[in-house]
């Protein structure tokens, strides 16, 4: 199993509400990301399914079973944290063995568990050696391998990738997504790195200052954001906003106060040929990309994506053609105009 719902769940620090209602389901099997800026509960979230924090109202539910009360060993979930937490005087086949050691499960049948873990996490080769003597990736498979051998009702990971070079990070992130097409399981990750939220979630948690601004697939964030955090939370660069009365030539749903368009959905055109004009303030060249900064007066900064190479150089005037299939609006509570 592992289906994991969340009942209009709170949580206060004395006076101070972190967690404001949230309902949440969760299907078995399921790859959801917590993402949201410092500071907005993901976190705290994430620590509440644990049993690490407190519920302080509502209601969590494991399995169609009420855990609100439970304590976390009652649980059945397994938690991945940044910190990798090894014991450095063990070996890796210690480390990843010790949760069952330490529950009494006889010699056999933890070496067992262990190595299928290792074969899972093609830890094989490393088996004897301590912490000290891997590198950051390779612990940090040795933290998750001490959780597969529970084998859990779901797997609970706290921004484990923080501590990773970017290098790592990608190697790593590739590993996890492995991990869950091989286990199948229910997999609950937090991260404040939409990249992360985007490459490997079946559906992504936004959260805003303790509420859930919008639930869906990476694509439904993406392409159809539900208001305007969620519109410049997720993608990167962001996606350029400006006031509609800045933008010619468009035709404004009724209330549309804002206007919305991603980089790679504007094209630069000579002055006067789009609906917005610009000076070219920077380019930042990435090799399959370049940037383009521009400088549209009232309407503010506006990057637009160019493919390859860029010709433009700057101070050059230029006009922003929109396209139109890809614009979004808002209105003046910044929600998102269908």
């Amino acid at each position: 199993m592992g289906s994991i719902t969340l009942n209009a769940v709170e949580k206060w620090f004395g006076n101070v509400q972190v967690i404001k209602g949230i309902d949440l389901d969760i299907a078995e099997g399921e790859f959801i990301i917590f993402v949201g800026p410092s500071g907005c509960g993901k976190s705290t979230l994430l620590r509440m399914i644990a049993g690490l924090e407190e519920t302080s109202r509502g209601q969590i539910m494991i399995d169609d079973r009420d855990a609100t009360a439970e304590p976390p060993a009652k649980r059945g979930l397994a938690m991945v944290f940044q910190s990798y937490a090894l014991y450095p005087h063990m070996s890796v086949r210690d480390n990843v063995g010790f949760p069952l050691k330490s529950a009494g499960m006889a010699a056999d049948a933890v070496a067992a568990k262990v190595d299928e873990a290792a074969r899972v996490l093609k830890l094989d080769a490393y088996m004897d050696r301590r912490p000290k003597d891997l590198s950051g990736g390779q612990r940090q498979r040795v933290a998750i391998g001490r959780s597969i051998v529970r084998d859990p009702t779901a797997f609970l990971f706290d921004e484990p990738l923080s501590n990773l070079d970017a290098s790592l990070r990608v190697e790593m992130r590739y590993e996890i997504a492995k991990l869950h097409q091989t286990l199948k399981s229910t997999m609950i990750y937090v991260t404040h790195d939409q990249v992360e939220a985007m490459t490997l979630a079946d559906r992504i948690v936004v959260l805003d200052g303790g509420y859930i601004a919008q639930v869906g697939t990476p694509r439904e964030l993406y392409e159809k954001p539900a208001n305007l955090f969620v519109a410049q939370f997720i993608g990167s660069p962001k996606m350029n906003v400006m006031p509609a009365d800045t933008v010619s030539g468009l035709r404004l749903p009724t209330g549309a106060t804002q206007v919305g368009l991603r980089p790679e959905h504007a094209t630069l055109v000579k002055p006067g040929a789009g609906q917005l004009e610009g000076t070219v303030d920077v380019l930042e060249y990435l090799g399959a990309d370049t940037f383009v900064v521009l400088d549209c007066a009232a309407a503010g900064q506006v990057t637009v994506r160019v493919l390859g190479d860029s010709t433009l150089a700057p101070g050059e005037n230029v006009s922003v053609l929109f396209d139109a299939d890809r614009t979004h609006f808002f209105d003046s509570h910044g929600t998102a105009l269908r």
